[in-house]
């Protein structure tokens, strides 16, 4: 048997704007064990993502955040990441929405807030459709090509899970399955080894 499959190590494919890091099972960090972050911006100065499947131990609503927005439908807000906790962003499929930085694979980020704002107010879907985010993760200059070189994270430039859809708790396992191969194998490398 290739014990060498139990190696766990980047897949070295290079991170670029849209691109999806996926934490190696190891990766103990509590913002980052076991997240997969869309990279939204990456270059000599650094990188920025926003983590797609963490949510906050308490309920938090865009309802709470924006008081317009008190009487609309209950909106989740999710965990972006560890920085600027105060900054809210939007991912979205809105490609009409003025300002949105296209991210590739029909994804948009931010845009308008007044438009956003009287999308939802106007009583369109937002499930499926947009997901909003408190934080974002960031890296400076050469610091997350470090982090790949010492692998803590794989890099994927497509997946083909719904990102925009609520509930997000598998999607870690189901984008290192979708890698294939050895990948495959780590996504059911226990959360708690010892207590196996």
């Amino acid at each position: 048997m290739d014990m060498t499959i139990f190696q766990i190590e980047s897949n070295k494919v290079l991170p670029k704007q849209g691109s999806f890091l996926i934490s190696a099972p190891y990766l103990k960090d509590y913002h980052f064990s076991r997240s997969v972050v869309l990279l939204v911006e990456h270059g000599e100065e650094g990188s920025m993502g926003i983590v797609l499947n963490k949510h906050f131990h308490y309920l938090l609503t865009l309802n709470d955040l924006v008081p317009e927005l008190e009487f609309a439908p209950r909106i989740p807000v999710f965990k972006g990441g560890p920085v600027s906790r105060e900054t809210l962003f939007y991912l979205h499929r809105l490609k009409d929405l003025k300002g949105a930085l296209p991210l590739g694979n029909g994804l948009y980020l931010n845009g308008d807030f007044e438009q956003m704002k009287r999308y939802i107010l106007e009583g369109n879907p937002t499930q499926g459709v947009v997901r909003f985010f408190s934080g974002y993760a960031g890296w400076q200059g050469e610091q997350l090509l470090q982090e790949i070189e010492e692998n803590s994270w794989m890099v994927s430039n497509r997946l083909s899970m719904d990102l925009l859809h609520p509930m997000q708790k598998d999607l870690w396992k189901n984008s290192l399955t979708e890698l294939g191969g050895k990948y495959a194998l780590w996504a059911r490398y226990p959360k708690y080894p010892t207590l196996n």
